[in-house]
């Protein structure tokens, strides 16, 4: 894992968030500080807050009064130029890209630049987002697929080309909502090691998920979140047993390290 960056604002902090929809708390005073370079999984079971959160950081959602949500220093943003600090990849906007009409998959990718799907004729493409998009895909191990149509591919391969289109801002971090959902075993493990070079190269991972399996040896620090609060904030060593699971997910959990990876099982 890289050092956390002391220098630098913070990637993301939030203080006292309050989300409500309809008479149901989503986030009850939720407070949160992670730091560039400091990779970062966020388990926590269905309905423990994992969705809104997410919404909360990509501004889908605010707070009510009294909340205060930052991303690297700043409260306030304009989504495009956020898009060039922080990449999101998750399986629900995969959706988007596998519908009519088809989209190849070099033009996904570099339509990532107009936050569009497809490129269009107001859309002028330089050299340069050509040749970043290239060294996206070559990035994420998807060069090869240059030339089908996203509706063509494996979940795993539309994942891989996803991150590609994230990645051709050269964000300094990536939020990936339950990015393995709808995987197999091996294309999770291939994907999985995907992300690891990523981390290894600079990029900051924050992983959402309710899957210890999916937590990479590179990402050391751990939040647990349950009924729209933070349960247990910390070190991976610290957190990832058998009884802070049970704790979290309100059943018996055994925790197996594998290596560098962790399994679990309910009893």
């Amino acid at each position: 894992m890289l050092p956390a960056d002391d220098t630098a604002p913070p990637l993301l902090t939030i203080r006292n968030a309050h989300v409500v929809r309809g008479q149901r708390v989503l986030l009850d005073g939720l407070s949160l500080t992670l730091n560039t370079g400091q990779h970062t999984a966020i388990l926590g079971p269905n309905g423990s807050g994992k969705s809104t959160l997410v919404k909360l950081i990509t501004r889908q959602l605010y707070p009510l009064a009294g909340g205060y949500v930052s991303l690297f220093g700043h409260a306030r943003w304009n989504v495009t130029d956020l898009r060039s600090l922080m990449g999101i990849v998750s399986s629900s906007i995969q959706l988007d890209f596998d519908a009519h009409p088809p989209l190849e998959v070099f033009d996904c990718v570099v339509s990532g630049f107009f936050a569009a799907r497809g490129l269009w004729k107001q859309h002028a493409v330089s050299d340069d987002m050509r040749a970043r998009s290239r060294e996206a895909l070559e990035q994420t191990g998807a060069s090869h697929l240059i030339g089908r149509d996203m509706s063509s591919l494996s979940t795993g391969e539309a994942r891989r080309v996803l991150i590609a289109r994230a990645l051709v801002h050269r964000p300094k971090a990536l939020l990936l909502d339950e990015p393995c959902a709808g995987l197999d075993p091996a294309a999770r493990r291939v994907f999985l090691e995907g992300l690891r070079r990523l981390a290894q190269g600079g990029t900051t991972l924050i992983l959402v998920t309710h899957h210890i399996e999916e937590i990479l040896p590179e990402i050391g620090h751990i939040v647990m979140l349950r009924d729209g609060r933070v349960l247990h904030e910390g070190d991976k060593s610290a957190l990832l047993d058998s009884a802070h699971l049970t704790e979290l997910f309100d059943m018996p959990v055994e925790v197996q390290p594998h290596g560098a990876w962790f399994g679990a099982s309910v009893d």
